[in-house]
């Protein structure tokens, strides 16, 4: 039997391991070399002699795939078995992506164009619209005033109606009605003023006394007054004492319907009042002065007159001087208050005795065109006027304690609790009052 054997392909093919060929002398062929290969060179070149003769070779019997028959079941028209064919996948070694790269590419712009499209956008309107609300401001061109009602005399509190509920800011207090405000001698009037008062006469030993709350006054006017109409307030005195919640506002009397008519707050302080007058706007939702633009000398508090907001402190301006209310009001003899009530916006004017404008002080018909600009201005930019203030009353009373008062209470040098102080010391009480001079309303024709 013929030996064979194997060609050695050594280190030395070529140089090293597997990088090189060993030269053809030192090959070593088997028994079969006779046999002719139909490529000689290349036998010799790679070695390749010892073939087997394959001429008598039969593959085989051919055995085809699968197949389904077609349709028409001719065997001889097979349709090949078919596999649900998978998309073209690309695989990076981290996640298998059915689309080539730029594809991928293209789709993640487009999607990151869509997000900074949908961010920019909306800045740009934002931006754009506090833009505009910051350059905007309403028409106040002059309107047309004619005297439509007086408070004066000795008839002053004709004009009102007394209210006797429950105090709904929470005070410390009993409103009395006209009956019992004139036999406690709360308010009466003379030629020239007409004066609003808190007790001092209620003492512990008296029946009844104070240990309840001390006797008060609001009076709130009977008729009701539109947008369009202009309030003339001649203040001479103004409530002050610790305990002292003073105010002298605008608003429908029915306190079912608060805050959806509004609240205008002409005069209001707490306490001694020394920090000076605030002016302010309580409505119901809509009503907003935040970056607004604005003409007036007082300084803008909080900005969302909605009572829903900033545990109901309104929209308000301060006035910045302390003798806008208080002792120092008083002491000058007092002021004037005027109320611009209209669509484009509230206006509200402070001037003190000695400073009033000519048509103010002279009884001539007033034009708030030429008063220059208002202490507190709230412009109808983000406020529908017409929507948030129907059916004011003019209303003043004197609230002792109450809401107001006591989140102040602790910084303001009074007593340790606001209802001892009211109900024990009746004496602390003898400034807590208002005097009035003459109201007057204007309606625009």
């Amino acid at each position: 039997m013929a030996s064979h054997q194997r060609a050695d392909w050594g280190d030395d093919w070529g140089g090293s391991g597997r990088r090189g060929r060993k030269p053809v002398e030192d090959i070593m062929l088997d028994d079969h070399a006779e046999i002719d290969s139909p490529y000689p060179d290349d036998d010799q070149r790679y070695g390749r002699n010892n073939y087997q003769d394959n001429s008598q070779f039969q593959p085989p019997p051919y055995q085809p795939p699968p197949y389904q028959s077609s349709a028409y079941g001719d065997p001889h028209h097979r349709l090949p078995a078919l596999e649900p064919a998978a998309a073209p996948v690309m695989d990076y070694g981290r996640e298998r992506y059915p689309s080539p790269w730029y594809q991928k590419k293209r789709t993640w712009t487009a999607v990151a164009l869509v997000l900074i499209l949908a961010i920019v956008v909306p800045v740009a309107v934002v931006v754009t619209r506090n833009k505009n609300r910051a350059n905007a401001y309403p028409d106040y061109s002059a309107v047309n005033y004619t005297l439509l009602e007086t408070y004066s005399g000795q008839t002053f509190f004709d004009n009102f109606n007394y209210y006797t509920g429950y105090d709904p800011a929470h005070g410390f207090v009993h409103y009395v009605p006209k009956e019992m405000a004139a036999q406690y001698n709360l308010t009466y009037a003379s030629a020239t003023t007409a004066v609003l008062k808190v007790d001092t006469s209620v003492t512990n030993a008296s029946v009844p006394d104070a240990s309840t709350g001390r006797f008060s006054v609001r009076v709130e006017s009977k008729t009701q007054y539109p947008v369009g109409t202009l309030f003339l307030f001649d203040v001479v005195h103004t409530p002050f004492g610790c305990g002292t919640w003073p105010a002298l506002w605008l608003s429908d009397p029915d306190p079912n319907v608060w805050p959806a008519n509004g609240e205008i707050d002409v005069f209001e302080a707490t306490n001694q009042g020394d920090s000076g007058n605030t002016a302010s706007l309580h409505t119901a939702k809509g009503c907003d002065m935040t970056g607004v633009r604005r003409l007036m000398t007082g300084t803008a508090g909080q900005g969302d007159c909605y009572n829903g907001t900033n545990s109901n402190t309104g929209c308000g301006v301060e006035a910045g001087s302390a003798a806008t209310y208080g002792k120092a009001f008083n002491q000058g003899g007092g002021g004037v208050m005027a109320v611009e009530l209209r669509d484009a916006g509230i206006r509200i004017w402070s001037w003190l005795r000695g400073k009033l404008p000519a048509d103010v002080e002279g009884g001539a018909t007033p034009d708030p065109s030429t008063w220059g600009e208002a202490f507190a201005d709230f412009p109808s930019t983000d406020c529908d006027i017409g929507d948030h203030f129907r059916n004011q009353s003019i209303i003043a009373n004197i609230d002792l304690c109450g809401d107001l008062v006591e989140a102040t209470w602790n910084d303001s040098g009074c007593a340790s609790t606001c209802s001892d102080w009211v109900a024990n010391y009746p004496q602390a009480f003898t400034d807590a009052y208002w005097e009035f001079g003459a109201f007057k309303v204007y309606k625009a024709l």
